[in-house]
């Protein structure tokens, strides 16, 4: 038995798959510049899940018996044993996991292993396990996603009577609740999740039994291989499934949007932490220092999130070139598309991860925030509402508004630091309760539409996601 097993392992070293049709042996440039496995060798657990579903196919087609199976069936559970161990030995000539997996799964049953790649191609086995693969990564991210949502939740709740100033241009415009600047970056990543959701269900058909392009001759049932994979459906056109990697595409795309929208609430921590702004204080763990220069804290966490956002965002251009052009069915280009879509899944895995962390150690500096809401009219638009309840057209109110506030700047002034002598030479509309409307609270409070900042407003939100994401 031994003996056998050793010329069957020589015999699968000897060559390739495909050797009957060469006279040449692959050059070793060649070799070396085709092999993925160092890539792929990721899908081995979803490679092993899809060649189990596909012989026990094969053994309900009564192409292989029903010893056969067992036997193939066992060898490939074997083989993912040692993988998951990491006590799998890959082989100089091993091009991708595909094949390692083959080679040793025959080194351990003999010859029987060759029979189950029959009515198979690697077009459809490769297809297979990226969905199979891409199905499991999705999940994970939208789970990560919701724990991310979660932690903003609760700094909104922790500071939910917080105000700061609302920007527009980078420039102040009106007061606002932190919590509901903070709310808004959850309302994002639920668009997130519902991207990711939606290119899953798109990816979640079954491909195998495509072959390499045009089906297969062999009796196979593809809706029992589609059941035995939790696929509610399987593709209808083998030269479409096999050739084409939209659903990558879509995946990609949805990374690239979360990845910008972790992009935007780092460039905010940047800021926001500067000595100029003081809004928050990063943790120190999530910080470091300057080789040279004694007293830098720098928030390289965020600044990588945001350079690592055109990294993934360079991926999905990636993967759209390789498509573009690309003529049916399969070509060799495909290949290109797992480095790509891996790293973006990795980048942003990785970026919710430490986000994540950051956020829930965050510290908020209620001071900073306090005396930033002093001067700047912030309480101009307020003041124009206030006029045009007194029966003033929009545009009239606009710009008797306009007037006032170019006087408090000429002068030093706030709008509140104004006699109401003083405002009713710019309109005699302005009675003694205005000054009951240029207050903060007040401002905030009577944003009470859905979706505004009063703080009825806000909490009730808090309390919505907090049993949305619980």
């Amino acid at each position: 038995m031994a003996t056998a097993k050793r010329r069957n392992r020589a015999a699968f070293a000897s060559g390739k798959p495909w050797d009957g049709r060469f006279r040449e042996k692959t050059n070793r440039l060649v070799e070396g510049f085709t092999v993925s496995v160092a890539v792929d060798r990721r899908l081995y657990a979803h490679d092993i899940q899809g060649s189990i579903a596909h012989c026990k196919t094969l053994g309900k087609a009564r192409v292989l018996s029903p010893g056969e199976t067992r036997t193939i069936v066992r060898g490939l559970e074997s083989v993912k044993t040692e993988l998951d161990r990491e006590r799998f030995r890959f082989a100089p000539h091993d091009e991708d996991i595909h094949m390692a997996i083959e080679r040793r799964l025959t080194e351990l049953i003999g010859p029987l292993g060759g029979k189950l790649h029959t009515g198979r191609s690697r077009n459809d086995q490769v297809a297979l396990d990226l969905r199979l693969y891409l199905r499991d990564q999705l999940n994970r991210l939208v789970e990560q996603l919701t724990e991310f949502q979660r932690v903003l939740v609760a700094k909104a709740k922790a500071n939910r009577t917080i105000a700061m100033p609302g920007y527009t241009h980078l420039q102040r415009a009106q007061p606002v609740l932190f919590a509901h600047h903070l709310l808004a970056y959850v309302e994002m990543l639920e668009r997130d999740k519902g991207r990711v959701r939606d290119a899953r269900t798109r990816l979640n058909v079954m491909p195998l039994g495509s072959g390499a392009l045009a089906g297969t001759n062999y009796p196979v049932d593809r809706r029992y291989t589609a059941g035995l994979l939790d696929f509610p459906a399987v593709t209808a056109n083998s030269v479409d499934a096999v050739s084409d990697r939209d659903f990558t595409i879509e995946v990609a795309s949805a990374l690239s949007i979360a990845m910008m929208h972790l992009s935007r609430l780092s460039e905010e921590l940047i800021v926001w932490s500067s000595q100029e702004f003081q809004f928050v204080d990063l943790p120190d763990a999530f910080c470091t220092g300057s080789s040279m220069m004694p007293q830098k804290k720098n928030p390289d966490v965020p600044e990588l999130v945001r350079g690592k956002t055109g990294r993934v965002y360079g991926h999905l251009v990636n993967l759209l070139t390789t498509l573009k052009a690309l003529p049916l069915s399969y070509n060799r280009d495909l290949q290109e598309d797992k480095p790509a879509l891996f790293d973006a899944l990795d980048t942003l895995a990785a970026s919710l991860q430490v986000m994540t962390e950051l956020m829930r150690r965050l510290k908020v500096n209620r001071e900073a925030l306090k005396r930033a809401l002093q001067g700047g009219c912030l309480l101009a638009t307020e003041l124009a509402d206030y006029l045009v309840a007194r029966g003033v057209p929009f545009r009239e109110s606009h710009g008797i508004t306009g007037r006032i506030v170019r006087a408090a700047l000429d002068r030093g002034h706030d709008l509140t630091d104004f006699s109401l002598k003083e405002l009713r030479t710019f309109s005699e509309r302005i009675e003694k309760g205005v000054f009951a409307r240029l207050t903060v609270s007040a401002a905030i409070d009577r944003k009470r539409q859905i979706g505004g900042t009063a703080r009825g407003r806000v909490e009730q939100r808090i309390k919505e996601l907090e049993r949305l994401l619980s």
